[in-house]
Formats: C-alpha cells, sequence, structure tokens
C-alpha cells in the first residue's frame, strides 16, 4: 500500500518496479542506487519511494484491519481481476469491502443520469434484475437516480451487485445512499481506489467511471442527457474495448439525447436483456439467446401474476388492470419488468402478448 500511494507513481514506473524488484516490498526495501537504475533519470520519483517506505498509509491499513471483510487488491498481483488490469490506466490499488471475488465475475455496468424520470428509474431497475437473473453482476456507481435503481434492482431480484465510489471506502456519497451502501456490503461489494478519508471531488467521479467500465464486460446507459456524465462511461468502454449499449427514448425527451446519440455512434440499441446476452458471447455463465434461463420461476409474485393473466392472446392494459386487480401504474411497472426480462412484447393497437422464452 506504500508503494501504490507513492506520488508521482503510474502504471508503467510500477510495472518496471515489480519486473526488477519482484515485489512492492523488495521495491521499498531497494537502495537509491538500484531505484535509479530502474527508472532511469526519475530521481524525484526514487526520492519519493524512499519516503514512502518510512511512512506507510496508516488510515488505509487501519480500515482494512478493523473489519475482516475488507482487502486491498493490487495491481498484477493475485486477486486483482484481469479485465480492470487490461485497461490503459487501471488503479495501482483497490480497497474492497463485501465479497472481493465478485470483481472476477462476469458484470454488466448500467449507468444513467443523476436526474433519472421515474421511467428511467423503473427501466434501470428492471433491467438490472433481468441481467441479475441472467447470472451477471451488475456494477454502477451508487449514484442518485439510474445508478441507485441498477443496485437496488440487481439486489432485489438476489443477485449480486458493485458499487465503484467516487470517495474512499469510508465515505458513502450521496449521503441518503448509506443503506442502500449497508446493501451492497452483505449482498455484494463497494470499492475505491481512493484512500480511506477522501471526500467527494468533482474530479474523482470521472476517473471512477474508467473502473466501472474497465471491470465490465459492458455498458448499459439508461437515460443521459446530450452532456451527461454516463456517456464519459459509455465513451470509455469504447476505448476499453468493451460492449456499449444503449436505452432509447421519446424525440422530445431531453434524457434520451445522450442514449441516440450512442446508438448514431454505433451503440446497441437495446429492449430487452436478451439483446445485451446476444453481445456477449464470451460469457461462461451457460446461456445462449435461445437457451436462457427460464425467468418465470424467480419473478417478483406480483410481476408472475400479470404474466398468468396475458393468457395466449394479446391483451390491452384495462383487460389486464381488470383481471389482475391492481392499479394501472402497478400493472405497467410489472409490465415493464416483463418486457425487459424479454416475457412479454408490446403489440399494435396498445396490446401485450407473451414472448416466446416460456
Amino acid at each position: 500500500m506504500a508503494l501504490a500511494r507513492t506520488p508521482g507513481l503510474g502504471v508503467v514506473a510500477w510495472r518496471r518496479l515489480l519486473g526488477e524488484f519482484g515485489s512492492p516490498a523488495g521495491a521499498l526495501a531497494a537502495s537509491p542506487r538500484e531505484l535509479a537504475s530502474a527508472l532511469g533519470a526519475n530521481s524525484r520519483l526514487g526520492k519519493a519511494i524512499a519516503a514512502a517506505a518510512q511512512h506507510p498509509p496508516q488510515a488505509d491499513l487501519a480500515w482494512l484491519e478493523a473489519a475482516p471483510d475488507r482487502q486491498a487488491l493490487f495491481l498484477d498481483l493475485p486477486g486483482y481481476p484481469p479485465q480492470l488490469a487490461q485497461i490503459a490506466d487501471p488503479p495501482l490499488a483497490l480497497l474492497v469491502e463485501g465479497a472481493a471475488a465478485l470483481l472476477l465475475a462476469p458484470q454488466i455496468a448500467i449507468v444513467g443520469s443523476r436526474n433519472a424520470s421515474p421511467a428511467g428509474v423503473e427501466t434501470a431497475f428492471a433491467m438490472a434484475g433481468a441481467l441479475s437473473r441472467c447470472g451477471l453482476v451488475v456494477t454502477s456507481g451508487l449514484a442518485e437516480g439510474a445508478d441507485g435503481a441498477a443496485h437496488r434492482g440487481a439486489l432485489a431480484a438476489q443477485g449480486k451487485s458493485l458499487a465503484v465510489l467516487g470517495t474512499g471506502p469510508d465515505r458513502v456519497y450521496p449521503g441518503q445512499h448509506a443503506e442502500l451502501a449497508d446493501q451492497l456490503r452483505l449482498a455484494g461489494a463497494l470499492v475505491s481506489e481512493q484512500p480511506v478519508g477522501t471526500p467527494p471531488r468533482a474530479f474523482n467521479f470521472p476517473r471512477r467511471n474508467r473502473i466501472i467500465s474497465g471491470l465490465s464486460l459492458g455498458v448499459l446507459v439508461v437515460e443521459a442527457g446530450a452532456r451527461s456524465g454516463s456517456l464519459i462511461t459509455a465513451r470509455l468502454a469504447a476505448e476499453q474495448g468493451r460492449e456499449v449499449f444503449a436505452i432509447p427514448g421519446g424525440i422530445h425527451n431531453p434524457l434520451a439525447r445522450g442514449c441516440h446519440a450512442l446508438i448514431r455512434e454505433g451503440a446497441k440499441l437495446v429492449e430487452s436483456a436478451t439483446d445485451i446476452l446476444e453481445e456477449l458471447p464470451q460469457l461462461s455463465v451457460g446461456h445462449s439467446t435461445h437457451s436462457l434461463p427460464l425467468a418465470a420461476p424467480a419473478l417478483d409474485p406480483m410481476a408472475a401474476r400479470v404474466l398468468a393473466c396475458i393468457g395466449d392472446s394479446p391483451v390491452s392494459l384495462d383487460l389486464l388492470v381488470a383481471r389482475v386487480g391492481l392499479t394501472v401504474a402497478e400493472v405497467s411497472t410489472m409490465l415493464l419488468t416483463l418486457q425487459l426480462d424479454g416475457l412479454v412484447a408490446p403489440q399494435s393497437g396498445g396490446l401485450f402478448s407473451r414472448q416466446g422464452r416460456m
């Protein structure tokens, strides 16, 4: 940790030191002459490394020792996620609270506007649930709006979710997500590259986005304005060779403009979880677009009830409301969930019918 926190130390120098000395401890124990030989003319960095050996990061170490489910992962050392190590500027150290093994699992990032519309929040929640039931870990940034909805959707589906923080691992931002963060510690993990005690700083959040995309096989953007930070994550994903997905919206909706721009640039238009799975052949969770796991047994009981009431023929929303005995808003939400699961498809005339995954 002392080496990773050395000011001015980047990925190239980190890897050069590990190659030369075999371990971080070996680099910290090296003489000034040996450091100069390994680092070339960068004498300032050599002095910083020598100073770091005398001043270990006590706050980070105290945080790690305070709970058994906390650990540090270091670039190119055992346990570090190989997917993340492949990006151009991977973090040297990650502080993790929760199930660190999830960083090695297949992940899909779901991001979107902090000011997402009610429909956007519902879509993020339902899509996260659908993808969780297909075996993917849902990764996002714990922000308000779409991010929080994605985390909650995964947890509600009994799935796993990772939150990548823009603060130190001991800080939750925004504060109203403290309870959600507690849930993620138990059914997922919180991840940060920032030192313990780092407060919310605007410039750390775009940096955080490269980790969200770097950990994932692809990034799904639910809602995004023309200048949304979610577009940064999507473009980082494209640069990293990850898949980019976007959900379209109405042409008069300002929160759809970012998604439409991504689709024009080559992102895949997404209407259901199947659209995403089709683009991820490297998944090792054992399903294809023709043999997806049956979603019905894992459905929310209310959604299963709506599905059962659709029957074999297309049905209108009003008729479904009458059959199910729920409100229009409740049935509409369940229909959205079923559409994202690939179990229901909208038809002309405002009708809905079952899809062929039953």
